[in-house]
């Protein structure tokens, strides 16, 4: 191989390693915001009342099939438990894929955290008023 192919192959794989981290780039910056917004729309204030809603309705139908009001609280609660599991899921997943970064790990955590405060409050507010309807 002569001086003059080497330089054209180096150049050429300089370019392809140049158009790669220009590609990863987009990708780093691009993809968090992707995933932040699918994550919003799930897990939304308005999403956490649906949820709440849901858990509510279910509560009510497990009552009205006549199952005890300890069994169908805990059924309730595993039931709004695989919301918030989903969260966990998300927040794993992305770990996985590289957010590993304290700052990162930070922000994932808090939003876990704060997608099971809000599906929780929900949840407590309808079965709270559920109850409260069933007492009248």
């Amino acid at each position: 191989m002569t001086e003059d192919e080497r330089r054209k192959r180096y150049e050429m794989r300089l370019s392809d390693i140049e158009e790669f981290q220009e590609v990863m780039s987009i990708i780093s910056r691009e993809v968090p915001a992707m995933i932040k917004g699918i994550v919003g729309s799930i897990f939304s204030e308005e999403a956490g009342r649906e949820m709440g809603r849901a858990a509510a309705s279910f509560y009510a139908e497990l009552k009205a099939g006549g199952i005890p009001e300890e069994t169908a609280l805990k059924m309730t609660e595993n039931y709004m438990k695989i919301f918030t599991d989903m969260g966990d899921l998300i927040k794993g997943v992305m770990e996985k894929r590289g957010y590993k970064g304290e700052t990162k790990r930070k922000e994932m955590r808090e939003l876990g955290e704060e997608i099971s405060r809000l599906v929780m409050e929900s949840v407590k507010e309808k079965l709270s008023k559920e109850i409260k309807k069933k007492e009248r």
